[in-house]
């Protein structure tokens, strides 16, 4: 049968195997090396590049035998090796070996180089340098001419043999052993002389094919995987003979040299050990050589020593007549199929004393003729013991001798099948090295297979011998000479009953003697077995054996069969065996855990396509990894291996991802798998009910897997995440990680909960998510057997769930932490903190300390003092500025005030305590809406029973922290808020603030004072010169709680210029500076210190006439003049900047009005029209209304407008149409606003008038008074604040503004200006009044006092309109002479 093509990844593979155990034995890399130097000329010839390349590849192998070589001295030898003139043996092997230890893409070079060695001297790298990669990459191909030259050679001997007539029962001990010699010993001189010539020719051709076919393969590894594409060239032509003119001039001095002892020439030839047995090939119907171009991961290994079983040898009895006599043989095997009965008595003391052996061997032997025994004496070794009655009993003192001798022994040294040193060894293509008499027997009995990995054999005759191995071994003798075997006389022991066997001396006469007994490896051996079983057990073995015969049988199809259908029916026969094994278990898994095996499973996965099987074998490979490390090292011996396992993963086989985890793959390799998002949706799938029950859950194995890759990508945060951020975060995934806590695997457990540690770290609104399926109980029970890495991870994980925004919530995981677990928690917790790292104490405080807060504060508690000691101690530490700062944090976070996703809102609570101004406001201050309120929207009740339990929280807290030692921690935050660390500053004034305010509430127990001492200094110094607005809020916060008795207000007043100079700095931002003004200035906001106002600019517009109206919007001044112009100006605290102006009104603008809620301005001009602007994008005309009258002045809703036409009344007009109606005819109207439907005007006569626009209905606030000496009492304007009406006129009575209660219209209080006020605008403290002689008087509107007073325009003009900005710090006028003017209030 041909052999399959060759491929790239075969040969690399094949090459790679063959390196890689070259790599791990120093003993057999040695050697090599040493043969490679001989070779190139007796290693004294060689280069200086060559021999600093050769020390630079020692040293890297030798000096880190258990570690990865340095890749540097690689890349340097490789270096020098590629410098040389030409290759050489030494150098070819050296530049495979440092290509090869590289690891990462030296894997081709590699390869390249082995083949080398088979270009320059194909003889040597067969023989001595390269056996196995010969028997893997060449023997394939080459298998027709072997077979062609064993044919010629068993013509040969066969013309030889046919002449002599040897009988049996005559052999002597020499013929016996080897007979080869017996056909030698017959040869003539002539035949000798043509059978040379035979073998001299075979080298030959072998060394043209070797050569021609590695040049081949070259050109493989030169396509590389390009070459999957496209079918392979065809390999070259094999040759099958050599003529005379190709043999070479030393071939042919060699030939002269060697007749003479021709014959003892012929006989060393190691090629006629082939002979031995049968000299001629077997005919038969074996398959062909499938397994040695096998894909990658199939490549047959050889067997790792620890499944070498070293077999117990007890020394032969003795008889009366003083002859040896054999153990009796108990039954024969009746076919290689079915397992012999040895097994089941020889399996008991097969095993070496007080050591259990994961693998175990059964003697597979066929009675043969009685062989005489040596002349010596001694009969054959015999490697299978004598049953015993017991197992651990029956030895003599020969045979400890022999066991502690084997013992030392290497286990490469021995064959698997006599358990004896290695004679003559033979290497099959299998990768597995026999004795040569051992395997020949194997094989003349019928046995077609390897006895170790059960493969097909394919050769007629045995290969040459493993010399290489055969000179280790002999170096090995010559240290380790073995001891003369002189077996004592041990009286024979009582045969069992049940296989009961004559022991008289007549039967041991008669009882042939056997040469030796073939012990191969095979899974029925699974222990020692008692010495009288029991009928019962008969029957159980008898099962056993039948289901062992029945796994082998299916064992071989898997690993020999061609069709893909076949083995994947092995696969589920063998799973429903092994399901179905009971008692031989253990032997099923011994027999499975060959590496064959394990590669026939590989196999199927790479090739089938059929989910049940790959779920099968997947599964069997689980559970054989499970218990074996040697299946382990077999999967991860090459690459593709695991990269198939990852794509079937990837593609939906859940249960691969099992076994990717058995292979414990580092965290790189990991990460280089690109797995992270498969290992998400396998944590996210529901679990089916039928699923396959692994020894590990598909889960579980995710889980773990995914956080040792989200712990890898913690490290670089720079990098791209491993996991989109969406996926990690979603509320499916969550909810499945948190019941992954509930898993019985510890390690399971705390991967679970590193994963939800990083999804609150991504998005901490998961929180709820977790809380609401999280099992608490697991996860305190492994805190007590975790390590202390895992212990923090914990700790840090119930502190971060405690975060919520629901107390009520937070306080039932508290009591879930508290109470649940099989240990008290706050004793483990007490225990642990005694123990922590600096860095890890803050955060195990702080959770103890709240675990003891759910009882009452004021008790006295350890846990609590120890805790709190903790924090202090923390925060005075400054020689850990990370352990102060989560000190700080911690007690941050103890109000339990929590955003919903997770962020502390104490900042955000002190400085709505500051009353700052919105346009002041931080944006992390607007979250301070979420803490009210339930999340489901629960009512009012619910409400109200969060902030209570929010607040006797608060209160518990703030009391236990100021309680400790007579505020020791106000003292160590003093000490913090003097730190140039910014965010340990940060959070020290935070702490501090809260904690001084909320001494202010609870009862007085003279910890005041002592704050007083430790941070009045360090808050006014905050006050005074901290850069952020919202620290000197905070400064202010805790400053006014120091005010509220007289130690306080003394003590501040030492402060005084520094902390009254801030607050009017501070007065317009906060009304808590303007109330601690107040305080401070005894009352007196008469203090022209109080209300400073700069003039920021002003602009000339008297070419367009008067400045008629102004309104001021969002930082926009717009203004009317006379001329029908319309002004936008863009103003701000210190500039005033035209933006826009436009024309449209034909005649003067005597009214603005604006919209907030519509964003629209309206303008009412002398020209009987209003226009409606649109200012989003620019200001815009949008509609204009015809009202057929002048306006005279315009007031607006969101519905109708009302104007002052030229004559008397006021005309209300719709925006949907109509004609206008007239309200208030009787009365000439001067001013007016509107508000809520309802208009209030100002008449000439002085009269005020309320109008209900719904109802018609008029009430009269003021009644209007008669002329005065031919003069009216006119009221020019009229302003609603507060609920207030301020009407401004001229001072007849002493009073020339009066304020008005809008609802009952009663008289609350008056302004006693001297000024006739024509234009006036009330902010939120004061109230501005402009006279006709172009001044500005400021009063203050609580106190209706006046302040202050502003020029404004030339002399002779007047105050014609006025308007403040939202927070009444900008103040516009605008003058009869055409100036606008802008001033800010400064404090």
């Amino acid at each position: 049968m041909a052999a399959p093509m060759p491929t790239y990844s075969a040969v690399v593979a094949h090459a790679s195997a063959f390196l890689g155990e070259l790599i791990a034995d120093p003993l057999l890399r040695r050697h090599l090396l040493s043969a490679a130097a001989a070779a190139d000329g007796g290693g004294g010839q060689h280069t200086a590049a060559t021999l600093q390349a050769l020390s630079l590849i020692s040293d890297a192998l030798d000096t880190a035998p258990s570690a990865s070589p340095s890749p540097s001295s690689l890349r340097a030898a490789e270096r020098l090796l590629l410098s040389l003139p030409a290759a050489t043996p030494l150098s070819c092997l050296l530049s495979a070996i440092a290509s090869a230890a590289r690891r990462r893409g030296g894997a081709p070079s590699a390869a390249s180089a082995v083949l080398d060695l088979f270009v320059l001297d194909p003889a040597l790298a067969r023989h001595e340098l390269a056996p196995a990669a010969f028997e893997a990459l060449f023997a394939p191909r080459l298998l027709p001419v072997m077979r062609h030259f064993a044919t010629r050679r068993a013509s040969a001997a066969a013309a030889v043999a046919s002449a002599a007539q040897f009988r049996e029962d005559s052999r002597s001990d020499e013929t016996a052993a080897l007979s080869a010699m017996r056909v030698l010993s017959l040869m003539s001189g002539a035949q000798a002389q043509e059978m040379r010539g035979l073998e001299r020719e075979y080298e030959m051709v072998l060394d043209v094919n070797c050569k021609a076919y590695a040049l081949y393969l070259k050109k493989i590894l030169e396509t590389g995987e390009a070459a999957r594409l496209s079918p392979p060239p065809p390999p070259p032509e094999l040759v099958f003979t050599v003529g005379d003119g190709d043999m070479s001039a030393a071939d042919e001095e060699a030939s002269t040299d060697a007749d003479e002892g021709a014959l003892s020439c012929v006989r060393d030839n190691p090629m006629w050990a082939e002979a031995e047995g049968d000299l001629y090939p077997r005919q038969g119907s074996i398959k062909g050589r499938r397994e040695l171009m096998r894909p990658p991961s199939l490549y047959p290994q050889r067997v790792s020593p620890h499944l070498i079983v070293q077999q117990q040898r007890q020394s032969p009895q003795v008889g009366r007549s003083g002859r040896w006599s054999p153990a009796p043989r108990l039954r024969e095997e009746p076919s290689p199929a079915t397992p012999s009965d040895d097994s089941t008595e020889d399996s008991s003391i097969e095993l070496y004393t007080g050591k259990q052996e994961k693998h175990a061997a059964s003697p597979l032997s066929k009675p043969r003729k009685a062989q005489p025994r040596d002349d010596d004496g001694a009969g054959w070794a015999r490697l299978s013991p004598e049953p015993s009655s017991s197992p651990m009993g029956g030895y003599t003192d020969l045979a400890r001798q022999q066991q502690q001798q084997a013992a030392s022994t290497p286990k490469d040294f021995v064959c698997p099948i006599t358990s004896q040193v290695f004679d003559d060894p033979v290497t099959l293509e299998t990768g597995q090295t026999y004795e040569r008499r051992a395997i020949q027997e194997w094989l003349d009995r019928g046995n077609a297979t390897c006895p170790i990995t059960r493969q097909h054999l394919n050769v007629g005759t045995l290969p040459k011998t493993n010399y290489v191995l055969k000179r280790l071994i002999a170096g090995w003798l010559e240290q380790n000479p073995p001891a003369t075997p002189v077996p004592p006389i041990t009286p024979a022991t009582p045969a069992t009953p049940a296989v009961a066997v004559a022991r008289t001396p007549s039967a041991r006469m008669e009882a042939p003697p056997l040469p030796f007994k073939i012990n191969s490896p095979s899974p029925d051996n699974t222990g020692s077995q008692a010495s009288a079983p029991s009928p019962t057990s008969v029957i159980v073995q008898a099962s056993v054996e039948s289901a062992i015969g029945e796994l082998r049988a299916a064992v071989s199809c898997l690993c020999t069969s061609e069709e893909l259908a076949e083995s994947e029916k092995s696969v589920l026969r063998i799973e429903r065996l092994w399901r179905e094994a009971g008692a031989a278990e253990h032997a099923f898994f011994s027999a499975l855990a060959k590496p064959a095996v394990i590669n026939g499973f590989v196999e199927i996965l790479f090739n089938s396509v059929s989910a049940q099987v790959l779920q099968v074998a997947v599964f069997q490979l689980a559970e054989l990894a499970s218990r074996d490390d040697g299946v382990v090292q077999t999967l991860t011996r090459v690459d593709t291996d695991v990269d198939c396992l990852v794509a079937l993963f990837k593609k939906g086989l859940v249960e691969a991802v099992v076994l990717i985890y058995l292979l414990s793959p580092s965290v790189e390799q990991l990460v280089e798998m690109d797995m992270a998002e498969a290992l998400v949706a396998a944590i996210r799938r529901v679990e089916e009910a039928d699923a396959v029950n692994m020894c590990v859950k598909p889960k579980a194995a995710s889980v773990i897997l995914l956080s040792q890759i989200l712990s890898e990508a913690s490290v670089g945060r720079d990098t791209t995440p491993p996991v989109p951020r969406s996926a990690l975060v979603s509320e499916r995934f969550v909810r499945s990680t948190a019941l992954v806590l509930d898993a019985e695997q510890v390690e399971v457990r705390v991967a679970a909960m590193r994963i939800l540690l990083r999804c609150i770290a991504e998005d901490g609104h998961c929180r709820s998510s977790i809380v609401e399926k999280l099992p608490l109980g697991p996860v305190l029970d492994a805190f007590h057997v975790v390590g202390d890495a895992d212990k923090f991870d914990i700790v840090r994980f119930l502190s971060e769930i405690l975060k919520l925004k629901k107390r009520s919530a937070a306080e039932r995981v508290l009591r879930a932490i508290k109470e649940g677990g099989s240990f008290s928690m706050m004793h483990t917790l007490l225990v642990y903190l005694q123990s922590t790292t600096p860095e890890q104490s803050p955060v195990v405080a702080g959770l103890l300390l709240q675990l003891d807060l759910l009882v009452e504060p004021r008790k006295i508690s350890m846990y609590r003092e120890e805790a709190m000691d903790s924090l202090v101690e923390c925060l005075k530490n400054s020689d850990f500025p990370r352990s102060q700062l989560l000190a700080a944090e911690t007690i941050m976070n103890l109000p339990g005030k929590f955003s919903s996703s997770g962020r502390p809102l104490a900042r955000s609570t002190l400085l709505k305590l500051a009353r700052v101004k919105e346009r002041y406001r931080p944006p992390q201050s607007q979250e301070l809406s979420v803490v009210r309120g339930a999340d489901g929207g629960g009512g009012e009740d619910d409400a109200a029973a969060e902030d209570k339990a929010a607040w006797e929280w608060e209160r518990k807290t703030a009391y236990a922290v100021v309680s400790h030692e007579f505020g020791l921690a106000l003292e160590a935050l003093s000490e913090c808020l003097e730190s140039k660390n910014a965010e340990l500053f940060a959070a020290s004034l935070v702490c501090a603030v809260w904690l001084v305010h909320m001494l202010s509430v609870l009862p007085d127990t003279g910890v005041l004072g002592a704050a007083r001492v430790c941070l009045l200094r360090q808050l006014v110094l905050v006050l005074r010169s901290a850069k952020h607005g919202s620290d000197r809020a905070l400064a202010m916060v805790a400053l006014r709680s120091f005010m509220n008795d007289r130690e306080g207000m003394q003590d501040i007043a030492t402060y005084i210029k520094d902390v009254l100079r801030t607050l009017r700095e501070l007065k317009k931002s906060s009304g808590l500076a303007f109330e601690m003004l107040k305080l401070l200035s005894d009352g007196q906001e008469s203090s022209i210190d109080m209300w400073n106002h700069k003039e920021l600019n002003q602009a000339d517009c008297s070419s367009n006439g008067e400045v008629t109206s102004i309104v001021y919007f969002k930082n926009y001044i717009f203004s009317g003049h006379s001329d029908g112009t319309l002004k936008v100006w863009e103003g701000s605290e210190n500039i005033l900047r035209l933006v826009q102006e436009s024309q449209e009104h034909t005649k003067a603008i005597t009214s603005l009005s604006i919209l907030p809620s519509e964003e629209k301005l309206y303008s009412g001009s002398m020209d009987r029209t209003i226009r409606v602007w649109q200012f989003r994008d620019g200001l815009r005309c949008a509609e204009v209304h015809d009202t057929r009258d002048p306006v005279q002045n315009l007031a607006v809703a969101t519905t109708m407008a009302c104007f002052v036409p030229q004559g008397a009344g006021v005309k209300a007009l719709s925006w949907n149409g109509g004609s206008p109606r007239v309200v208030n005819p009787g009365k000439s109207v001067r001013s007016m606003a509107l508000l809520h439907g309802k208009l209030f005007c100002g008449c000439n006569d002085g009269s005020i008038q309320e109008i209900d626009l719904a109802t018609g209905t008029l009430a009269v606030i003021q009644a209007g008074n008669k002329r005065i000496l031919g003069k009216s009492n006119p009221v020019y304007c009229l302003q609603l604040h507060d609920g207030l009406l301020y009407t401004g006129g001229a001072p007849l009575d002493g009073a020339s503004v009066k304020i008005w209660n809008s609802t009952n219209y009663n008289l609350v209080g008056s302004i006693p200006s001297p000024a006739e006020v024509r234009s006036l605008v009330v902010s939120a403290d004061l109230v501005y009044l402009g006279s006709r002689n172009g001044a500005v008087e400021i009063w203050s509107r609580e106190k209706l006092i006046k302040i202050g007073a502003l020029q404004a325009g030339g002399p002779g003009c007047r105050v014609q309109c006025m308007a403040v900005d939202a927070d009444g710090d900008v103040l516009v006028v605008g003058t009869s002479d055409g100036k606008i003017q802008v001033w800010l209030l400064l404090a």
